[in-house]
């Protein structure tokens, strides 16, 4: 069984939903598949969210009859038979009373996130009843029945793996078995969400519980490309990456795809295929454990970093020192992408500076701090081993004319990082595009 995740812009409209619809039963064969909020609709939840916490009843009013207005002509331009459409109007009465029910005095977190998890709730709720309509044998798997996270807030692997074969015994020679991305409970039982990765993450999780013969992330480009299309043009898309590779795109930027969402597939040995809906015949890009010696795949940029130095003599052949610099950012929940050293400096990168005074307020007690703002980091990704000789050659002269503040190579073995100014991105991109693929 194939695990099928199509997110927001795939099922963005009613002929878009027709269109999933036809993807996930061309086949004929069992699938199991996981959609996305309608686009836009969590951004009016959230919205929703807003209104309420500042005690704006009326303006969390609007919203919602503003969205339910949108959904009733989703549903009258979705589906034709009078018996499906008033199916459909009475789930999304039933679905906006529950939204209103929350405009009241109080209002708590655990609220906010059932609320923004409703986005799901309706569109698989719609696109079971164009199924149906079509005569297709479709079950509906509420999320909440069988994804939950542990008290650490990562997902509860053993749980999913048993309540999700609980589901499906329970419901045994369906075609189509449909569910929710993005939610599930949290270890007490109350309605939560993933964080990272949303409903990618979901079809993951799912893939391994199942031991799923490829998981299917669908979205509205061709796959993971060999560089950042806004910035470089005639930008390729990569057909394989190892699960590594995949990690350290996405986590350095490539937006299509979070960059834990796929660990769940990668120890399960699961194969993950990336797909265009708008284009169902295109490759797209295959992640799995297979390793192509010898090839740079890609390179991306993420940006909105800032690089702190601190500078003391207590560092020479001091034990300690480090252990007390990386205590400061674990004490503040920061976490640092790139770092390097010498015997009396380390230079560390962040991309969260919600607690940089606090930060550089501690390290100054352990020497002199500089911080450098607007930076961003350009990662080279493929088969860099050190034993593949004259590849950090390759990337180091296509930055030759950029000015670079820090160098990570041999952290990993699929990946060399530069961190320079942001205004140099898009000149590094594409110095970068020519060197490693066009010469």
């Amino acid at each position: 069984m194939k695990v099928m995740k199509f997110g927001g812009t795939s099922v963005g409209t009613p002929e878009r939903i027709k269109n999933v619809c036809k993807l996930i039963t061309k086949s004929g064969e069992p699938t199991f598949v996981v959609l996305s909020a309608m686009s836009g609709t969590t951004n009016s939840l959230v919205e929703i969210t807003d209104y309420l916490y500042k005690k704006n009843q009326e303006g969390a009013s609007e919203i919602i009859n503003r969205l339910e207005e949108k959904y009733i002509k989703v549903a009258n331009e979705l589906l034709t038979t009078e018996a499906s459409k008033q199916k459909a109007q009475d789930f999304l009465k039933s679905e906006f009373e529950y939204l209103h029910s929350f405009t009241k005095d109080f209002f708590t977190s655990f609220e906010e996130k059932a609320i923004v998890g409703q986005g799901e709730i309706i569109s698989t709720n719609l696109a079971a009843d164009y199924l149906e309509e079509q005569g297709i044998k479709v079950v509906l798997l509420n999320a909440l029945d069988f994804m939950r996270t542990d008290k650490n807030g990562e997902p509860d692997l053993q749980y999913i793996k048993q309540k999700l074969s609980e589901c499906m015994t329970a419901n045994p020679d369906y075609q189509i078995y449909l569910t929710q991305g993005f939610i599930c409970r949290n270890a007490y039982g109350e309605v939560d969400n993933l964080q990272r990765g949303g409903s990618d993450y979901t079809a993951s999780l799912i893939g391994a519980a199942i031991q799923a013969e490829e998981i299917q992330i669908w979205t509205d480009i061709d796959g993971m490309h060999n560089n950042d299309p806004r910035f470089v043009e005639h930008t390729e898309a990569v057909r394989q990456l190892n699960f590594e590779e995949a990690a350290e795109l996405a986590y350095f930027g490539a937006k299509i795809l979070h960059p834990t969402c796929v660990q769940p597939a990668k120890y399960a040995g699961i194969p993950v295929r990336l797909k265009n809906t708008m284009d169902p015949e295109a490759e797209g890009t295959i992640i799995d454990n297979v390793s192509v010696r010898g090839k740079i795949k890609a390179v991306a940029a993420k940006g909105n970093i800032t690089a702190i130095k601190i500078k003391s003599s207590r560092m020479l052949g001091a034990a300690g020192f480090m252990r007390k610099v990386f205590d400061i950012f674990e004490s503040y929940q920061t976490s640092i992408d790139m770092i390097t050293t010498s015997e009396v400096g380390v230079s560390m990168s962040i991309d969260n500076t919600s607690h940089l005074t606090e930060i550089v307020d501690e390290l100054k007690k352990y020497g002199t701090v500089t911080v450098d703002s607007d930076m961003c980091i350009i990662c080279v990704v493929g088969d860099l081993d050190w034993s593949n000789v004259g590849f950090e050659t390759i990337a180091t002269d296509a930055m030759k004319d950029i000015p670079v503040r820090m160098i990570s190579y041999g952290g990993s073995n699929y990946n060399i990082s530069f961190l320079i100014r942001e205004a140099d991105k898009k000149k590094a991109l594409q110095n970068l595009n020519r060197v490693v693929f066009h010469q």
